[in-house]
């Protein structure tokens, strides 16, 4: 931006399961924590050297940013759809965290370089090739995909898709906790149509993983021994109808067929492998919006923070990162050929605990049986708000950007 600099105090407005406001400086206290953590496990050994992340602005996509950046000094390029801040409103929180990242990996002399647009789009796919090209020598070693998105526009047909959250089958009912206003009452989910189950898996199963991969093939931009890692995400039987065996489901099969494709393409041309990581559940954007994970995310960071077995995005993707995927042998996977970071989670005596409390947890109860209270807070940290050492009440620059997109 030129010229004034708008400055402000920032607060947090929530709407929904969205918060339409985010802080810069909080934004960026979060990344530092996140690299800090990083620092203290220190380095990972045979670490990627190259990365490209797609969807790098929050969640476990920064997380998958900052672990290879800080962990074993990787250039970085992220691709993000984020809203820059105004003069009179803030920026989305991704972008906030991005610029908080570039201006910390520069300052450690690391490469980092983002593209703001639709990931899904021809464009964006061939600036990420010319990038890696000119200024990351020709090649990564590594490529995350992260994206969360509610639509994708196909990039041939022009045609639009939107992902719903529904079942397969007929109406599933069962709890649910309105964050909002803290009650836990009933919801219903109805079923989907054929059409919103195809559009779903559009969306948000692996047909654009495998179009990225297939066109970075053909630019010629991956290195031998390439990895590439999706995230997905199975939980509890009582999650299923919502969730493994719902739409979402259905677009994470899709996933995992084209994890198989990929894997087979990596490695006979280049010694690569590809993988589906199947990570915990934690609080994010996306969890935020599927009814019923709320609850059951309460309920188990509670239990897990009790037996000392509760991690964070940035304590997940470190794990991913140093102990399965760079420990110098094939990571250890399911029947389905996936890996388990979800381990702690599924084990057999915290989803006792979790279904215990599900069955008799009310509105009354629900401060004393759950951690609520941590889900709210974790909530508000995705934004930059409530982290230690942030002065709120002091005057904020909603402009700040990440330097590489600087205007």
């Amino acid at each position: 931006m030129d010229g004034l600099h708008a400055i402000m105090i920032i607060e947090p407005k929530i709407r929904g399961f969205i918060c339409i406001t985010s802080h810069p400086e909080g934004c960026a206290a979060n990344v530092q924590q996140q690299i800090d953590h990083v620092k203290s496990k220190g380095p990972i050994e045979g670490g990627p050297k190259s990365v490209l992340v797609i969807g790098s602005s929050a969640g476990y996509g920064l997380a998958s940013r900052i672990v290879p950046a800080f962990g074993s000094g990787a250039k970085t390029l992220g691709l993000f759809f984020e809203k820059p801040g105004t003069e009179d409103k803030t920026g989305s929180a991704g972008w906030y965290n991005t610029a908080a990242f570039e201006k910390a990996a520069h300052a450690e002399g690391l490469f980092a370089k983002s593209l703001n647009g639709d990931a899904f789009s021809h464009e964006l796919k061939a600036q990420a090739i010319e990038i890696i090209k000119n200024e990351m020598g020709g090649k990564v070693d590594m490529v995350i995909y992260s994206l969360a998105s509610p639509r994708r526009t196909d990039p041939d047909t022009g045609e639009v898709y939107k992902s719903v959250l529904k079942t397969t089958g007929g109406d599933f009912t069962n709890k649910n906790l309105n964050t909002d206003k803290g009650l836990v009452e009933e919801v219903t989910i109805g079923a989907a149509t054929p059409e919103e189950i195809d559009h779903t898996v559009k969306v948000m199963g692996g047909d654009d993983w495998e179009l990225w991969m297939n066109v970075l093939e053909g630019a010629g931009v991956l290195a031998e021994g390439v990895k590439t890692v999706a995230y997905s995400y199975i939980g509890p039987k009582l999650t299923w109808p919502i969730y493994t065996d719902g739409t979402i489901g259905r677009a994470k099969k899709d996933l995992e067929s084209a994890c198989a494709r990929i894997n087979a393409k990596l490695g006979k041309e280049h010694g690569g492998a590809a993988y589906v990581s199947v990570n915990k559940a934690l609080v994010t954007q996306a969890s935020s919006a599927i009814p019923v994970v709320p609850l059951y995310i309460s309920i188990l960071y509670k239990d897990m923070k009790a037996r000392g077995t509760h991690e964070g995005c940035i304590e997940q993707i470190q794990r991913l990162f140093a102990e399965r995927l760079y420990t110098g042998e094939a990571p250890a996977v399911d029947e389905a050929g996936r890996i388990r970071l979800d381990d702690w989670e599924m084990r057999e005596e915290t989803q006792a605990a979790v279904a215990e409390v599900w069955e008799t947890v009310t509105t009354e109860t629900l401060d004393e049986l759950t951690d609520f209270k941590g889900y709210k807070e974790e909530f508000l940290r995705l934004f930059g708000f409530g982290l230690k050492g942030v002065d709120y009440g002091a005057e904020s620059d909603p402009s700040v950007a990440p330097p590489s997109l600087a205007e």
